[in-house]
């Protein structure tokens, strides 16, 4: 049976009420999160560049408007490679970089995986079937508190493998490679009631991060750690999670992959020229002031919407550059 690995925007407002409204909230803006590209213009003046995503734009018959970037057509997808640099990188490659960051956190290798090279010349990974052992002084609680970030994630390859982005092919959750793939089968090692289970999987979440340019891909992002969530607590389980229990954990998601120039810290294309009016003897002049931060290529100036993720500690919004400081 072939599975389907496009999340349909319809099934998730049929299926989960008030989801999609969740996952394509802007938390900074307090709109919804936009285009970002000028990809879909061709559709109408709602899906310019700085045009929001809205529900109706991508359900109903525009069911299909948004989806993976294995099932972009090849004209589109090197359009995007060149203008935003767009780049997918296949799981083996995500599962041998996380791999790395999980060597230096254990303190060893091959802990949750053992990359292999395939008879056809590709590479792959053999998961580790034994629980996962912790290192003295460590302990599973302290990984799944980890923070981690996927920094311009687009469909979030690092942070969840659903589906490797560059073939489609669907992975099966005990094959999983993701940094919170990983937080979720240490969890499902360690937990077997699902109030214990609850509380964990949203303290990983809350402690996973990314962030990403364009709109589309931001959504992808968000529905791939959503339909994550359910696909474990299932699998775990073999029942549904409660509506109630989904809302909270899109909650979450809203907040932690969000849309941002990571080169800025500020919404994408938010600096702006200033005109200035400077009064004179005999009439008013004017002067164009550019961002001052776009100039000098100082993070911390620039004039645009600088972006607020949540402290989960405080339960508190900051600003993403004030992590800068620490």
């Amino acid at each position: 049976m072939q599975v389907v690995i496009d999340i349909l925007e319809n099934e998730l407002i049929e299926k989960y009420p008030d989801i999609l409204g969740i996952l394509l909230r802007d938390q900074t803006t307090q709109k919804n999160i936009f285009w970002a590209t000028d990809n879909y213009e061709h559709f109408g003046d709602s899906y310019r560049f700085n045009s929001e995503i809205l529900p109706e734009l991508i359900t109903g018959e525009k069911g299909n408007v948004i989806m993976p970037r294995v099932h972009k057509d090849k004209i589109l997808q090197l359009s995007r490679s060149k203008e935003m640099a767009e780049v997918f990188t296949p799981s083996w490659i995500c599962n041998a970089q996380n791999n790395l960051v999980d060597n230096s956190w254990f303190g060893k290798d091959d802990v949750f995986n053992k990359e292999i090279l395939l008879k056809n010349g590709t590479k792959s990974w053999e998961t580790t079937k034994e629980k996962i052992v912790f290192p003295k002084g460590k302990t599973w609680q302290d990984y799944v508190r980890d923070t981690r970030l996927e920094i311009s994630c687009g469909e979030a390859p690092y942070l969840v493998s659903r589906y490797d982005t560059t073939t489609g092919e669907f992975i099966k959750i005990e094959n999983r490679i993701g940094i919170l793939d990983r937080k979720l089968r240490v969890v499902n090692e360690n937990l077997d009631s699902i109030n214990e289970w609850l509380k964990a999987v949203e303290t990983a979440y809350k402690n996973t991060y990314g962030f990403e340019w364009q709109g589309d891909s931001l959504l992808l992002a968000r529905e791939a750690l959503l339909i994550t969530f359910i696909e474990n607590f299932t699998h775990k389980f073999e029942t549904e999670p409660t509506l109630k229990t989904i809302q909270n954990i899109a909650q979450i998601i809203s907040w932690n992959i969000w849309q941002m120039d990571g080169l800025k810290g500020v919404i994408p294309n938010s600096c702006k020229d200033e005109t200035i009016e400077i009064p004179d003897f005999f009439e008013t002049r004017t002067e164009i002031k550019k961002c001052k931060g776009c100039e000098t290529q100082n993070i911390k100036s620039h004039n645009g919407i600088y972006c607020n993720i949540m402290d989960w500690d405080i339960e508190k919004p900051i600003k993403f550059i004030s992590l800068l400081e620490k």
